[in-house]
């Protein structure tokens, strides 16, 4: 940078000399030899014309700073700046999300008086992330409910998930706990192993840690 500076700097002084009306009509600086003004041609070419057509002495300094500034041996590298941290995507961010997610195995149901959680063999929690397969909805669960004995396919089909809706099927019990998708339902009392039951299509949906 402070090159470029100087550059720009004995360019500008270099040019100034050489500016009509600044010194004696007519009078050059013949005291500069020819190498140096064919190592100066490259640089001098852009800025040939402008010199001969101008018109005042204060527009040409501002014509030659603009020409110096934008001639290409002055032309600045932008600087990539490399950083320590690598910056997360939002695709990269979901899927760490993701890579942070577990499922239940096995998959409990439960009653109200069963925690939710990520169910293990050591820690038999009830699933709450279920999902159907099948109709590929997330199963609704309702503490201290079961479901009507008049419910069936077309009212969970037409109903789910609308609360307001389901409610006209479903009873009041302590303790127990009613599930439901759009094709499947199912009134719980106590632990309960999914894989107990091969008609249900529910699966864990991951819990996130």
């Amino acid at each position: 940078m402070a090159d470029d500076l100087e550059r720009l700097l004995d360019e500008v002084e270099r040019r100034l000399c050489r500016l009509p009306g600044r010194g004696l009509a007519g009078e050059h600086r013949h005291g500069d030899s020819e190498e140096e003004e064919e190592g100066a041609a490259a640089t001098e070419g852009r800025s040939a014309k402008l010199l001969m057509s101008a018109g005042s002495s204060e527009e040409d300094i501002d014509d030659i700073i603009d020409e110096i500034c934008n001639d290409s041996s002055f032309a600045k590298t932008p600087l990539k700046l490399k950083s320590n941290s690598a910056s997360l995507t939002p695709e990269s961010n979901s899927a760490v999300v993701q890579a942070h997610r577990r499922r239940c195995c096995p998959v409990y149901l439960g009653g109200s008086s069963s925690p939710y959680g990520i169910g293990t063999n050591v820690s038999k929690r009830t699933c709450d992330q279920l999902r159907c397969t099948a109709c590929d909805f997330r199963v609704s669960l309702f503490n201290d409910y079961i479901w009507d004995q008049s419910c069936d396919y077309l009212f969970f089909r037409n109903n789910m998930p609308e609360l307001s809706k389901l409610r006209a099927k479903m009873i009041k019990k302590k303790g127990a706990r009613a599930y439901a998708c759009q094709c499947s339902w199912r009134s719980i009392d106590g632990l309960t192993d999914l894989q107990t039951d091969q008609q249900l299509r529910w699966v864990c949906g991951k819990h996130a840690e």
